[in-house]
């Protein structure tokens, strides 16, 4: 990766951790669940709407670093309007993408390929991925909340 496109994968980062987008609680969501990660003292709520098979809306409210922030903000905007198989698709990419098991480009990740630099920071994947883990849980209707370790 160059460096003026991991700048600027840094800045979108910072960005997202600072002012993340879909910041707040649902009202009447369809699905909510929690995610933390004792490691980092990450916590995460998700919340998501509905319509059929479809993400109608989703959001998150929660504390932690700027990685498990920007993460959840980012992927709120990268899930919305998604198929439920489709969502599950780009959960198995960006894992990919951040454990560096893999390219994870089989699936467009558009803005969320600013994570790939995470794979070279064993610690910070839990941060990363816990919202997507959170997401994930919630969407298959496990009503338990869900940890990093």
């Amino acid at each position: 990766m160059s460096a003026a496109l991991e700048d600027l994968y840094q800045q979108l980062i910072i960005d997202h951790s600072r002012r993340p987008r879909n910041f707040r609680a649902l009202e009447a969501p369809d699905r909510r669940l929690e995610g933390f990660n004792p490691l980092c003292g990450d916590q995460v709520t998700v919340y998501v709407k509905l319509e059929g098979d479809r993400i109608r809306e989703a959001a998150f409210q929660g504390s932690g670093c700027a990685i498990s922030t920007a993460s959840a903000s980012l992927m709120t905007e990268s899930v919305r309007g998604k198929s439920l198989e489709e969502v599950e698709r780009l959960f198995q990419a960006f894992h990919a993408l951040v454990t560096g098991k893999g390219a994870g480009r089989e699936v467009e990740l558009g803005k969320l390929a600013a994570f790939e630099g995470v794979a070279s920071y064993p610690a910070r994947v839990k941060c990363a991925t816990l919202p997507w883990h959170a997401l994930r849980a919630a969407l298959a209707g496990s009503g338990q909340s869900v940890t990093t370790e």
